[in-house]
Order: C-alpha cells, then structure tokens, then sequence
C-alpha cells in the first residue's frame, strides 16, 4: 500500500530552545529549475556537484516571487490546478533544486531539520538521498550523522511543485512552491534532550508541574522564579503559580537539564475542558472572539518575517481580538510562541484541506482512501507533537473542508493517543462523530440562534444528535470580510453572547492575500486569481481580510473592535451599567472617561470611576452631575497603564447617548420666477425642462451641481456579488446574487422624465418619473423646493411604481461637483458606514480630505458612506463650495461614477478623476450583508421598493 508521508524522517517532537549546537542555514542559495520531474538533471548523487554556476536565491523565500520565469503565484479557493485523478499529478510539474554549502564539525549526531517545504522534497547531503518530505507546512527532520563530514557539506533539496500530497493541500490561498521557512542543522549529544513533553496544569486554584524527558541520561526540571526543581517524570503542586490566560498571560521559565544539554521552555498553567456543552479554561466559560488568520506576505509569499507577525498581533490585540485559528495548517512556530507571550486562545489545525473534490461530488477523496491513512495520522502527529507545550494552544484541528472518511477517524484518535488535554476541532463533518466540539460555518444567524438554544434540527442518528446537541458551539468561519462589509457582526454576537452553549467564533479572515504590482507607469495595485495568467482561478476571493496584505486596517477593523469589546457599556439619564465581558479577569486594568457635547457647542469632560467589576458580571455607575445634560454624551473604557501590545489611553470600549440637533427648514419666504425655462427661487436656479439645479452666487461664482438625479444603484460590493446562504439550508444557495437581480431589473440603466413642474407662491414642485428601458416598473420622485433667499429646501418624495422584482441599492440623490471636496460634518464617522456596517461611527464632528473620503478596495466598488449626518460643508481648497443640513441622511463622495467602479477590476483601472466629484446623498441604503461567503443582507437592513421620503437645504458657502 501507498504511503504518502515522505520517507526517513525522524519521529515528530516538540521545539524547544536548546544550548546545542546549531546552525541556521537560511540566507542566499543556490538555484536551478527544470520544467518538470522528468527532465531535472540526475546529477545529485554527485558530492562534488557544482553549483557555482547556477541562480540565486533567499531561503526561506517562495520561488514564483522570487524568480521572473520560473513559476507563476497561482490562486484556487477549492478547485485542483490540475486534474482530479489522485495520486498522480502533470508531467508538467516545475522543479527547483536548491543547493548550499555549509561548514560542520560533526559531534555525536546531526539532524537536519526543515520546517517548510511546499509541495515535496527530495534531501540530499554531499550525494546521499537521506529522505523526502511530504507535508508542506510540516516539520521534517532528518539524522544525517552519517552522511555529513568534517569541513564543507553539500545539501541539495529538490523541490517539486505538484505532489500526489497536493491533493491533501486544496487550502483557499496561493500556490507557492519553495523551501519557505528556516533551515537549521542541529548538534545532537548522546547524552542530551530528544524530547520533552510538559504538563502545567490549572484547575481549582492549584497549580500542577510534570515535565516528561526523552533523554538517555537522568534529567532535572526547575523552574526559578518559583523555586521549583524536580526530577524528569515527577509530578509536583506548585504553591504561588499564577494561572496562564489569554487575559492575563503569565509566563514562566522552564529548564530541563540533561548531562548533555539543557532546553528552556517558557511555560503557562492552565487546563482545558468541556463541561456538558461549555467549553472550560482553567474551570471558567471562554468566549472566543477570534479570526482565522493565512500567512501571507505582499512581496515574500509564504514567508512572514517574525517582526511582520508581532505587528499583526499587536493590531489584534488592540482590536480587541483574543483568538486566532491558523487556518489551515501549522503556522510558523514563531506564533505560538508570540501568541503565549502576548496573550491569544489557539486553535491549531492540521495541514489538511481536499476541497477541491467538491467538483467531483467528493468521488476519489483521500478522506476515506486506507491508502491515505497513514498521511493523515502523519500530518496530525506532526502538528500536535511540534506545539503541544504551549498554553496559548486550546484546541487542535484536523483540518478544513476536506469532506467525512475513515481517516478522519483516525487523525482524531492520533492526536487524542499523543494529546488527550485538547478537545478536538473539525468543521466538515456536521454530525461532529469524531470532534468535541460542534463546528460550523457561515450559518445563517436564524440557525445560530436555534443551536444556541439547543433546538437545531435533528441529526437522523438519535446517538449522534444527543451527542452533538451536548457539545459546545463554534463558528470556525463567518462574517466574510471581503470588500465593504461585513454586515450583521452586531447581530451574531447578540447570538453569540446569548448561551453557554456558545463557544465563540472566527472571522474570515484577518489578512488580505494581495500581491504587490506596479503598473507600467509605477502606479501600485494589489494583484489577485487571474493577474498572472492563471487558466484556472478564483478571481480576487483571496482578498477577504480585515487588513489589507501590508496589514493597514479595513473599515470593518474598527468594526469588529466594537463588538468583541471587553467592556459593555448602557448609558441612561443618570447612570450607566458596565458589563465585563472578559472570562477571567476584572477591570482594574481600565479606566473611564466621559465627554458631554452639549446642542449649545460646549463641551465638558471628566473621569468616570470605575468599581472593580468580576468577569461576565455587571454594575452601576452613577454619572457625575456635569455628565448629565442635554447634548451627546460619550463615554471612553482606555487602557491604565502601558501594555505589551498598546500604549496607556488606548481605548477598548465606548458608548453614546443622545442625538445630534436638526437643523430647522428654511423659511418658506421666496417667491419663485421664470426667466425663459428657468425658474429662480432664491439663489437656486432650476431647469423647468431637465430639473437640475445651478446655485448662484455673486461673490463666490455659480455652481452648477448637475443633479439631483435620482440613483437606485450602486457598484456592486464583493457582498453584492455573493450569493446569500439562506436560514437553516447549510451552503444552499439563492438563485440571484444582488447584482444580478439589479441587473436583471435594469437597476443600473435608468430614465428619467419629467411629468410637471408647479411654481406656486412660494415653492416649486417637480415630479418626474425614473425607470429602465424594457419593464414597467420604476420610481416617482417628487421634490419642494422652497427658500429664505440664500437656503433652499428640498423636501424629497420617492415613490415605487410598479412590481419591482429587486431590492434597491440606494433611494438616493446625485450632484456633481466641480471640484475635489474636503468634508466637514456633524453626524456619524469618522469612517464609513451603511445600515448595517459602521458599528465604530459615533456622533460627532468630523473632517476628512479627498482621498480620506473613499476606500481604495481591492476590487472597486461601493464605498465612503458616511450616515447619520445632519450637515455637511464640501469644500475646495479655498473654503468654497456647498453646505447641506437636513433630516440624518448618508453621504458619499467620490471622483467616480457608480458604472466606473463597477467597471474597474482594480484602482488603477479606473480613470483619471479629473477635478470633479460626484455627490450621493441617500435618504435610504440597502445594506451590505456577508454574501460574498455567508448570509445576505438581513431582513431589518433591506432595501424592499417602498416610499421614502426625506427633506434637505442646499446652501452656497
């Protein structure tokens, strides 16, 4: 029978630092490519190979983005690169065989350790084939004690870009063969360390230590800060140890003396488990906010620089972020490392993904192939044996979306025989048979809310659904952030937050996988599926992160910041509750502060006290007297003092009450005339026969704003695209996505006609009617416009006509302006937001430059709606331009048209901006939804053809 683990590696086991000698080979090797398996050299048994005149390249580094010519990055979500007939893959198959040389003193025994190498390699040192690897992200150690020699060494890996293991590597990313993360030669002393495995437990206040050594020599165990020295095997109470949480993550040093060498380990003490259906960390309820999270890097590919990756989870953390699944497959082992230290709940998960049998109705999948069993035990002993020391590891992962088999059966007993203080993770099998958890992803929150209480529907097994109905809750995947949205975070964690049964949940996903390009002309852009002349690909799906690939913040950042707050806060006329959302730990390490903004302009501040509140537990806070006015009153939760991960003041938690004041109407004092087919009202000059408005001005110039037009459309988000999962149907799909249902309607594509125009005493009135070419349907909008003589008011009526078979993207009215504006509002902000994104916008004043306006997607389309605004000035350079006050309406300025960015399969697509804008100001949006992978747009935040009306003034300034 077939094994595809690779051949002659050691047996996997833990990373731990070490006093042995090592040496770090990574740095600039050799490089030669052959355009596939069969036509690679057979020169490699030749110890004295020549090399010198080959390429160069960095190692760790992936190949395609390191070598014009060699390779290309190729993306897939779920479909195989290749056809599906496993094990084999093309003939044509790239190889790089990369070669270094190195200078050893041998001592007792060498290993070679490799810790990635994507897809499979061949290992040869000074002529000597001593194994193969399979696994990619997989670590991969070899004894060559008897191939290495005193003085230069020879080491040549061969790498293949396909392997028959590729079908085991299907995972949602880009495909980048190399040798990508660090090599190193290790001395081995026979009277050292080959393994340690610790056990530091926590549970019901008391602290247990038990450290077990492979080692042929007797071994010692201490830990100094806490006086604690043991033999290897002991178990022992440590009295003063400090529990280890993601809250509070409390480290220690651990030595592990043997005759020959001593390893350090930093260690943490705690202890999970499953209570009935809560999931216990050192015997408390966890709540996991958390994100899946791909390594990737714009200009290095599969390599993330360990300085890269201490930046990225200083930004969860101040995102108030407490979890992370490496999805999917064991990320570099600096992460666990920075995740014990800074503080994250992990779940690990196995490098295993088949999902691209999904096109082949699952036919052939290794899941349940016996030739494959011994992979799939391979892969999970080597993800579980590499990591298992750490506290921050939680959970572990048999992998993703790779479909239900025996094998899956049998990597679950493998890594609870090697860990059986983890439960265990798998998202593809619904009945949970061999998991501890109940996994799912991208469920509609009308099914969460079921499960949260227990009431999904039932399994056909009446073992299996008692089973699962017993078991905590977890969302591996949900609220797809691809392009503007998400939408509806604040109502899955409503749901999340609302059982024990809940165990928490993972947004995907924290990083967009966007490779740098330049233009000919030096303009920057974020490559995708297809930019690379990839026959097969999935488009700009791997742009679907919270930041973007140089890790600056989406909008839906600050979002997810909101929600997953620590401190809850509910403001009332003269006190406010705090809720502590934190598991483990109070609020000593806050403090409040609080801002009334009064209708009057002023502003008054203080601090607020806060009382010591326990984790999950709540309190009252009366408000200071000064607090407790008219106005809007903010309130601020900041850090006390400087962390690991933020500064002191760095906030984690706000609430508002109040409004903001609107404006009052214009007096209705001017009286209308005609002058030819214009009619003057004021400073306004309307076009009896188009509508559009010209506001005159002797000092400042005229202003022609080319509207309103009334707009119904947008350019269609990544959400719009998407086809929405429906409640309860699992990955069933809605035959429409939003975009197509607006194109099928003509949405985009609509006339306009006028019907009348009324000038009364002291208003004029006109009615036109907006609809496509082909159907019957369409909107009456109706508009006042009345005036005091430098204001003019516009009270806007939009009417469905018709049946309309779509939503509406927007009931809004467009302007064009003559220049680049500047925006100063009162309302919300300071980022975008629509009806159901913008859960971080707050009433207040704000400002923001052009550019500042907009977000620049990955793929254009929808954005830089700001909501809840009662006035706006849009100014040019010289502080002139156009002030709108009005009932709250939303506001979107942009150098493009909604058909321009529809257009554009990047920014730098879309043309020259010109000097002009163009001006949406809606009186009702649509919302964004998560349908790009996930639920549409929820009920409460659709856009269903109805009246809308609003009222506006427009004044030169």
């Amino acid at each position: 029978m077939t094994d595809f683990t690779g051949s002659d590696a050691l047996a996997a086991r833990a990373r731990f630092a070490t006093d042995a000698r090592t040496l770090s080979l990574d740095g600039e090797w050799a490089v030669r490519f052959s355009p596939s398996w069969a036509e690679a050299p057979d020169d490699l048994g030749d110890p004295e190979l020549a090399i010198d005149g080959w390429g160069r390249i960095p190692v760790p580094s992936s190949w395609p983005m390191q070598a014009e010519g060699h390779g290309r990055p190729w993306y897939t979500n779920t479909k195989f690169p290749f056809p599906v007939e496993p094990p084999f893959v093309p003939d044509e198959n790239p190889v790089a065989d990369h070669a270094v040389r190195f200078d050893w003193e041998p001592g007792d025994a060498t290993v070679l350790r490799l810790e990635g190498v994507d897809a499979a390699g061949t290992v040869v040192v000074n002529g000597v084939e001593v194994g193969t690897t399979r696994g990619s992200r997989l670590v991969h150690e070899f004894d060559v004690s008897r191939e290495v020699r005193s003085g230069s060494n020879l080491l040549v890996v061969r790498i293949a870009r396909w392997a028959e293991t590729s079908y085991l590597e299907d995972q949602d990313m880009w495909w980048l063969p190399g040798l990508f993360r660090p090599v190193t030669v290790l001395d081995r002393p026979a009277d050292g360390i080959r393994d340690l495995r610790v056990e530091a437990d926590w549970r019901d206040g008391v602290a247990t230590l038990r450290v077990e050594v492979d080692a042929d020599a007797p071994a010692r165990v201490s830990v100094p800060e806490l006086g604690i020295e043991l033999a290897a095997g002991q178990r022992v109470e440590v009295p003063g140890a400090e529990p280890w949480l993601a809250e509070a993550p409390r480290l220690y040093d651990l030595v592990v003396a043997a005759p020959g060498e001593t390893a350090r380990l930093r260690i943490g003490f705690r202890t999970v488990r499953i209570d009935g259906h809560r999931f216990l960390v050192n015997d408390r309820p966890v709540l996991l906010r958390g994100v899946n999270r791909h390594e990737h890097h714009p200009d290095l590919g599969r390599v993330v620089p360990r300085a890269t990756v201490e930046h990225e989870l200083r930004l969860m953390k101040r995102h108030n972020i407490n979890a992370i699944r490496t999805s999917h497959y064991p990320p570099h082992p600096d992460l666990a490392d920075l995740a014990d230290e800074l503080g994250f709940w992990l779940i690990v998960e196995c490098d295993l993904e088949t999902h691209g049998f999904i096109h082949v109705d699952w036919r052939g999948n290794p899941s349940d192939d016996p030739a494959y069993e011994a992979a799939y035990r391979d892969r999970m002993a080597r993800t579980v044996e590499r990591d298992r020391n750490h506290p921050s590891v939680i959970m572990w992962s048999l992998g993703n979306e790779s479909g239900v088999g025996r094998n899956l059966a049998a990597m679950a007993e493998e890594a609870r025989r090697r860990d059986p203080s983890r439960p265990l993770h798998y998202e593809g099998d619904w009945t949970a048979a061999d998991t501890d958890v109940y996994s799912r992803m991208y469920a509609h929150p009308e099914e969460v809310a079921l499960i949260a209480r227990g009431e999904e529907p039932p399994l056909d097994d009446p073992v299996l659904d008692a089973r699962r109905r017993g078991m905590p809750f977890l969302l591996c995947e949900y609220a797809h952030a691809m392009g503007n949205g998400p939408g509806g975070l604040a109502e899955y964690q409503e749901l999340l937050d609302s059982s024990d049964r809940m165990a928490g949940a993972f947004v995907w996903e924290w990083l967009e996988h966007g490779i740098r390009r330049r233009t000919p002309d030096g303009r920057e852009y974020w490559a995708y599926g297809g930019d690379f002349g990839e026959p097969v690909h999935d488009g700009n799906f791997v742009a679907d992160g919270l930041v973007d690939a140089d890790r600056n913040p989406r909008p839906q950042l600050a979002d997810l910041a909101t929600v997953f707050a620590p401190v809850r806060m509910r403001i009332g006329a003269d006190e406010v509750e705090i809720a502590n959302r934190q598991d483990h730990i109070g609020v000593s390490w806050l403090r409040a502060e609080w801002e009334l903004s009064t209708a009057a302009g002023a502003v008054v501040s203080g601090e607020l006290a806060l009382p010591e509140v326990a984790p999950r537990e709540s309190a009252v806070v009366p408000l200071p007297d000064r607090a407790r006015g008219d106005g809007v009153l903010t309130i601020r939760v900041v850090t006390a003092g400087e962390s690991t991960w933020a500064p002191a003041g760095h906030e984690v938690a706000w609430a508002q009450r109040g409004a903001l004041a609107v404006p009052a109407a214009p007096a209705a004092t001017g009286a209308p005339r005609r002058e030819g087919r214009t009619i003057a009202l004021g400073s306004a000059r309307i076009d009896a026969v188009t509508g559009l408005l010209r506001l005159d001005d002797p000092d400042r110039g005229d202003l022609d704003l080319g509207g309103p037009e009334l707009v119904l459309w947008r350019a269609p988000t990544d959400n719009d695209r998407g086809h929405g999962l429906l409640p309860l149907r699992g990955h069933d799909r809605e035959e429409l996505s939003e975009e197509q249902a607006w194109e099928a309607a003509e949405l985009p594509r609509l006339t306009t006609r006028v019907e009348s125009v009324e000038a009364g005493g002291t208003f004029v009135e006109i009615v036109t009617r907006v609809a496509p070419a082909i159907f019957d349907w369409g909107a009456r909008v109706r508009i006042r416009y009345t005036s005091d003589g430098d204001v003019l008011g516009m009270g806007v009526r939009v009417e469905p006509v018709g049946a309309w078979p779509c939503t509406w993207a927007r009931a809004g009215l467009r302007f064009r302006l003559p220049f680049a504006p500047s925006a100063h509002w009162l309302g919300l902000g300071p980022g975008q937001a629509y009806p159901d994104t913008g859960l971080a916008a707050r009433l207040g004043e704000w400002s923001a430059s052009p550019d500042e306006l907009r977000t620049d997607y990955v793929r254009p389309q929808e954005n830089g709606s700001r909501r809840g605004v009662v006035s706006v000035d849009l100014t040019d350079a010289r502080g002139s331009g156009l002030g709108i006050t009005g009932e709250p309406f939303a506001f979107t300025v942009s150098p493009w048209t909604a058909a321009q960015l529809a257009a554009a399969a990047h920014p730098t697509d879309l043309p020259d901006p010109g000097e002009g804008s163009w001006l949406t100001i809606d009186l009702a949006q649509h919302g964004i939804g998560t349908a790009s992978c996930g639920p549409g747009v929820l009920e409460p935040y659709r856009l269903t053809p109805r009246t809308v009306e609003g009222r506006i003034a427009l004044t030169r300034i």
